[in-house]
């Protein structure tokens, strides 16, 4: 699920690199994002949350989703070829994860993203049975939710 305000040419670049299903929420733009994608990309499902509701708009995607697992990125982010199919079978094979993060690489040289270094050096270690370390926050342009757990706890604040 996509999260975008005010970015048609961005989202020109990066929708047809998303794995489908795609629900886009338009975070109140004003330049024609919602019908630009429904034009040109009517495969994904567009929802207009009618303002800037920041982070808490993914809310509403997730909300949408029909699928036990739901993926972040922004506007100019995508997942790499088989990205998803991993995480899927990592959040299979341990229930009590919630959220799997990325490791999200920036810009055509592909350099790491600092906080995503950071989380992987996270101070809290590494929990029995879990694939990685546990951490405080996460990127959410680079995230893997369980969808049931995201609801449970009431999703990104307002």
């Amino acid at each position: 699920m996509v999260a975008a305000r005010d970015r048609v040419r961005t989202l020109a670049r990066s929708l047809p690199r998303h794995p489908r299903p795609v629900i886009l929420v338009d975070n109140g733009s004003s330049d024609g994002t919602a019908g630009f994608v429904r034009k040109h990309f009517p495969d994904v499902q567009v929802v207009e949350a009618g303002a800037n509701l920041g982070a808490p708009a993914r809310n509403l995607g997730v909300r949408l989703a029909g699928t036990p697992y739901v993926a972040f990125a922004d506007d100019d982010s995508w997942w790499a070829p088989g990205a998803l199919d991993r995480a899927a079978d990592v959040l299979d094979a341990h229930p009590r994860l919630a959220v799997l993060g990325a490791r999200v690489l920036v810009g055509p040289e592909e350099r790491p993203d600092p906080v995503s270094e950071a989380m992987r050096d996270s101070p809290l270690g590494v929990e029995d049975g879990l694939p990685g370390p546990s951490v405080l926050s996460f990127l959410a342009r680079g995230a893997v939710v369980r969808r049931e757990a995201f609801l449970e706890a009431g999703g990104f604040d307002d």
